[in-house]
């Protein structure tokens, strides 16, 4: 005769049963997979990956090492040129007076000459699609009455953007040793450019640029191997070796790949393609906050109130590997001299992100309310509620 288990037996099936089922049905965590390294790329002197939305640097290669920019020094001279426009002090569709001095000028041209009509518009074309030295001299003529005028602007221009690795000795790029830029310098200048003038995409996308019945190909190289890239522009001198600043948009996504010091258009070329590949398929933008949001707070107690929140004033978007975004590291810094009163919207520190004990972007803080120096009476209760 076989007898029943007894209620204990059963007990002990039904804990071990579940014990086994948890055991073999636990949910391993997948391992993070490690972000390849960003391409070494010997056959070009240095290099600057940049995501145009958060300002950050994907990848770099000596980013610091000054070098004869060519006709990179064009982006300094459309800047001006688009600023001068904003400002009123001068229209698209102006007519310019070419001098000699425009029409002489040595290297690459789009052959404009006294007397023949020509506006600002079609000079901004001609001196980023055709790269023109002679558009790039008549611009700085008529923006800033010479060129050496012109020069004094984009230097004190470049100190305002905070490239500090830039000098400018002349409007088009000619050699010159007092005429240097870097590759990270370069990225910075573009991201402005772009962000304030967005309408010189619409010029430096263009393929060919027809002026007095000649037509020319743009010297970007990039535009003819990738429909993404629609910018921005390219140098090339003795000193400078083969340049390209390029800046591409896949799903709505843009990024800025620059390259210095190449050793032909082909190399200089494929650099940028193995940049641009890199930074879309390895790392994603994911906003973290909104406009507004507090992020953290400060506690003092000779401050009325005792507890200040701090928030961001803007926007904030971190460019990360993809899947490492949950290791994200968030530190608020507080500058340690906070005196009261503090009034709203005060910068009282920054917001450090960190990934793997690399700073990757700061952000300032500012004061979401207004804080009074405590009186004797407030510092007591607070030293209490701190008791407490």
């Amino acid at each position: 005769m076989i007898s029943r288990p007894s209620l204990i037996s059963k007990i002990f099936l039904v804990f071990f049963g579940l014990l086994f089922a948890s055991t073999a049905f636990a949910v391993v965590p997948t391992p993070r997979l490690p972000t390849p390294p960003a391409p070494a790329l010997p056959s070009v002197v240095s290099y600057v990956l940049m995501d145009y939305d958060t300002g950050q640097i994907i990848a770099a290669k000596s980013e610091n090492l000054r070098r004869a920019p060519a006709s990179l020094t064009k982006l300094m001279t459309a800047y001006l040129t688009y600023q001068a426009i904003h400002n009123g002090t001068l229209n698209s569709n102006e007519n310019i007076q070419i001098s000699n001095t425009a029409w002489k000028t040595g290297g690459s041209s789009m052959f404009i000459q006294p007397g023949l009509a020509v506006n600002v518009d079609q000079l901004l074309h001609g001196l980023l699609i055709d790269s023109g030295n002679d558009a790039a001299v008549a611009l700085a003529e008529t923006v800033a009455g010479s060129r050496s005028g012109f020069v004094t602007l984009m230097n004190e221009t470049a100190a305002q953007l905070g490239l500090r690795n830039t000098h400018y000795n002349n409007v088009d790029g000619l050699p010159d040793d007092n005429l240097y830029t870097t590759a990270l310098d370069v990225a910075r200048l573009s991201r402005t450019l772009i962000q304030q003038y967005p309408q010189v995409i619409q010029i430096t996308k263009q393929k060919s640029y027809t002026y007095n019945k000649i037509t020319q190909r743009s010297w970007n190289p990039v535009l003819f191997r990738d429909p993404s890239v629609d910018g921005l522009k390219t140098g090339l001198t003795d000193a400078s070796g083969y340049c390209i600043d390029a800046t591409a948009q896949r799903n709505g996504r843009r990024l800025i790949a620059v390259v210095m010091g190449g050793p032909n258009w082909a190399g200089s070329t494929n650099a940028v393609e193995a940049l641009l590949d890199y930074g879309y398929r390895f790392f994603v933008n994911h906003p973290v906050y909104q406009s507004g949001q507090q992020v953290g707070k400060i506690t003092r107690n000779d401050f009325s109130p005792m507890h200040v929140p701090v928030g961001v004033t803007q926007k904030v978007t971190v460019t990360v590997p993809k899947g490492h975004f949950s290791d994200l590291q968030r530190v608020v810094e507080l500058n340690p001299n906070l005196q009261a009163p503090l009034k709203k919207g005060t910068v009282v520190g920054t917001l450090v992100f960190q990934l793997d004990g690399k700073t990757l972007k700061t952000v300032p803080v500012v004061s979401m309310v207004s804080a009074e120096k405590a009186g004797w009476l407030s510092r007591m209760f607070h030293k209490i509620g701190d008791a407490l």
